[in-house]
């Protein structure tokens, strides 16, 4: 019995992996081998850093807010214990965004949670 190659498949995963591999540098996007082995680090490391960019964006947020609080005198801690003890449930970029845009509001939200938080004595 004659050996089958199927090469249609063959040449459509060969060629896929190729395409992924576009604008990589040197034999990275010609080889087949050295492709392939770049595509599957960089799909590895586009997933890693899709979830460390929402730690780092959280991160961010608790600067901005750490900051704002301090200004108006209250800890970010303190703050967000009295957020939560009067049941106010806004995340972090959306108190961000009201620190940054609408002060306002912002000196209420800290006027709620300085009333809620137990301060230190």
């Amino acid at each position: 019995m004659s050996r089958t190659t199927n090469a249609v498949a063959s040449r459509k995963r060969r060629k896929r992996v190729l395409a992924r591999a576009k604008g990589f540098y040197g034999s990275r996007h010609a080889l087949f081998r050295q492709a392939k082995e770049a595509t599957d680090r960089a799909m590895a490391l586009s997933y890693a850093n899709r979830k460390e960019k929402k730690r780092d964006y959280r991160g961010l947020w608790i600067i901005r807010l750490s900051a704002a609080c301090r200004a108006a005198g209250i800890s970010y801690s303190r703050f967000i214990e009295g957020l939560h003890k009067a049941s106010i449930d806004l995340n972090r970029k959306m108190l961000s965004e009201i620190a940054i845009h609408d002060a306002d509001g912002f000196a209420a939200l800290v006027d709620i949670a300085k009333k809620n938080a137990t301060l230190p004595a």
